[in-house]
């Protein structure tokens, strides 16, 4: 990885996004298995209970995705500040918050999973067998949200590779065992649950020997004194970002369930219009991802460092690139949005709603682009004060879109307060841009 005293090329940048890309690739081929073994049991609530239990989990994990965020960007800035000692800090700190906090839900998983299925409203059928995997899959919780802190200093050392690494274990692992278990076996969801809480203890072995051996790699011990382990600055740092960063992902959360309410609203076929386009937006999501936090690793750095000249190469560049990605991606979904859509379902009425909105999916990548290499700077540069500040806007913003529109437009009008939401985020987001360089200037 190369130091923020030397130079920086779209390459190097390109370099750090697209094992990301590939690992963002990999989570929906997941998925799909999980779906496609326990399909074959013949039991449609099976299915749905799948789909329940991982949306549940999903919700849970990306609202604590402060553990991967906020240590992406301490450990960047305490390498472009060559203080390694806080880099490992920084690490061993939110690896105990997430084992903790994973405690924390084991202990509270009856309400939580209580909670959770009073709001999603399955059947009953839907809900045992939902319930059945949801208690096999938490007791991996501490080491799911600790392996989150792995991710954070991986990609703080700009060590994308070694992440997609994991990420190939995690799922391959879990593939393999889903056909064991659930075609050979015949042990149905507790056999998908099981596969999955299997390869996440091998991803989490793995991630912790890949840790150790890179911390030996830069440093004599990987040892941290108690004293600045525990120094009640540096966690209150932490607390401060961890905090910023959950109220910007809960408001994210909240958007995108919203959006999902109001299509369900409108009837079963533009639901599942609507969740055939969202696949869309998730895709080239996927790609700008890898441009956000190869943006996260490399700002970081240049704060770290208070290196102004490479500050502004790695935020041009990484927008010069996820730019040309959005655009691209769009071109795509132009040319081939409505054969995308003819595989993904053969529900003739569905085919034609979802083509009567394609048109939403066409420009979203080049209207969301800003506020994903923006999130991806903010995050780096540790302004999760200004981040939750515009996501809080954003969110009002995207509410009255939906206020005004959708009574005239219907489902047009909501997918109209979408782009609104995205734009909403990169504008509010310009807004506070100023101040990275600002306060970079006054701390050099």
């Amino acid at each position: 990885m190369t130091s923020p005293e030397n130079s920086l090329s779209r390459w190097q940048v390109l370099n750090i996004a697209w094992p990301i890309i590939l690992s963002n690739l990999s989570t929906p081929l997941l998925g799909l298995v999980d779906t496609a073994v326990i399909g074959n049991w013949g039991e449609a609530s099976l299915i749905g209970a799948i789909a329940l239990g991982g949306i549940i989990f999903s919700f849970l994990y990306w609202g604590f995705g402060f553990l991967r965020m906020g240590t992406t960007a301490l450990v960047a800035q305490a390498i472009g500040a060559q203080r390694p000692v806080q880099s490992r800090a920084s690490f061993y700190r939110a690896f105990i918050l997430g084992s903790l906090i994973g405690c924390l839900l084991l202990i509270l998983q009856s309400p939580i999973l209580d909670f959770a299925l009073s709001l999603l409203d399955g059947s009953r059928e839907v809900e045992s067998s939902a319930r059945r995997y949801f208690e096999i899959r938490i007791w991996v919780a501490p080491i799911s949200l600790a392996h989150l802190a792995i991710m954070g200093l991986l990609l703080g050392h700009g060590e994308t590779k070694l992440l997609l690494l994991l990420q190939l274990i995690l799922n391959c692992t879990n593939i393999v065992l889903d056909i064991i278990f659930v075609v050979f076996l015949q042990m149905g969801v507790e056999g998908v649950a099981l596969a999955t809480v299997i390869a996440e203890v091998l991803a989490f072995c793995a991630g912790l020997i890949i840790v150790h051996q890179k911390l030996k790699a830069h440093d004599v011990t990987p040892n941290v004194p108690l004293a600045i382990l525990f120094d009640k600055k540096a966690l209150k740092v932490m607390f401060l970002i961890n905090r910023d960063i959950m109220i910007r992902t809960l408001c994210l959360i909240f958007a995108f369930a919203w959006f999902a309410n109001q299509g369900a609203q409108a009837g079963d076929i533009t639901l599942a219009a609507n969740a055939i386009l969202m696949q869309f937006v998730s895709f080239a999501a996927f790609f700008l991802d890898g441009f956000a936090l190869a943006a996260e690793t490399l700002v970081g750095r240049a704060i770290g460092a208070k290196n102004v000249q490479f500050l502004n190469k790695a935020i041009s560049y990484s927008s010069q690139l996820g730019v040309i990605t959005a655009l691209l991606i769009g071109v795509i979904f132009f040319f081939a949005g409505d054969l995308m859509i003819n595989v993904i379902t053969n529900i003739e009425e569905v085919r034609q709603v979802a083509s009567s909105y394609l048109l939403w999916v066409i420009v979203t990548p080049a209207v969301s682009v800003a506020c994903y290499l923006l999130d991806g700077i903010f995050i780096g540069a540790t302004r999760t004060q200004e981040m939750r500040n515009a996501m809080i806007a954003s969110l009002v913003a995207f509410l009255l879109a939906w206020y005004f529109f959708h009574p005239w437009w219907g489902n047009h009008g909501l997918w109209l307060s979408l782009e609104v939401y995205f734009i909403a985020r990169g504008v509010t987001l310009a807004f506070y841009f100023p101040k990275i360089k600002q306060a970079m200037s006054h701390s050099a």
